[in-house]
């Protein structure tokens, strides 16, 4: 039988109460992901570009924050037009002394 609304919750796990199972799964993928970093490093170079970026992007969802579209305001009224404005800056030639090893420099992580 339920209880009468309005009555307050009696049992069960307090508001804010990690489920056991979920952490302990997500510990369980976060320590055999951990143990197979270079294995895992050496499939991603063995694929073709295109896959390995599908694959880092969907990965990257669980790093980094969804972003969301933006609506600007001006004046009371929405803006319908976005102007870039392009800065001339000091340009670098590309040679091969500007290239960055990426499996040498691990500053990017």
């Amino acid at each position: 039988m339920s209880r009468a609304k309005g009555t307050p919750k009696t049992g069960g796990r307090s508001a804010g109460t990690p489920n056991k199972v979920t952490g302990t799964l997500k510990g369980f993928v976060a320590n055999l992901i951990d143990q197979n970093r270079q294995q895992i490093e050496k499939d991603l170079k063995r694929i073709e570009p295109k896959e390995r970026l599908m694959i880092l992007e969907r990965l990257m969802a669980y790093v980094l924050p969804k972003q969301s579209i933006n609506n600007i305001q001006v004046d009371g009224e929405q803006a319908n037009k976005l102007e870039i404005v392009f800065v001339e800056s000091e340009r670098v030639p590309v040679s091969s002394e500007n290239e960055v090893d990426l499996e040498k420099d691990n500053s990017y992580l």
